[in-house]
């Protein structure tokens, strides 16, 4: 399993709007061979922004890969950048190869 992860610093007038682009856009992940499941993460408030994290998995590194090439991948970037800054610059991109999973156990 692969998990891919963009921390975002949001301005904190800007948060709203940032969160509803994401709940807004089309996606298309659930659509992609070797996608899991997406969430987006709230974190600390900051003097200057609120972190927030994009938290993606997918099946494996490749399968990822395979997504940052495609047109599903173009179509929901289509328009990242076309409105008012919502961000402290660009986002950080992180990839983790998962090692160890831990589950909850059956009741």
């Amino acid at each position: 399993m692969f998990i891919a992860m963009n921390r975002f610093k949001v301005l904190k007038d800007q948060t709203q709007a940032f969160e509803d682009v994401w709940r807004n856009r089309d996606s298309q992940l659930n659509t992609v061979p070797g996608f899991i499941e997406f969430h987006l993460l709230r974190g600390p408030e900051r003097e200057d922004h609120i972190l927030y994290s994009s938290h993606t998995l997918f099946d494996s590194q490749d399968d990822f890969t395979a997504w940052t090439k495609s047109e599903q991948f173009r179509a929901a970037h289509r328009n990242a950048g076309d409105q008012k800054p919502k961000t402290l610059g660009h986002p950080e991109f992180e990839g983790f190869e998962v090692i160890q999973t831990v589950e909850k156990a059956p009741a």
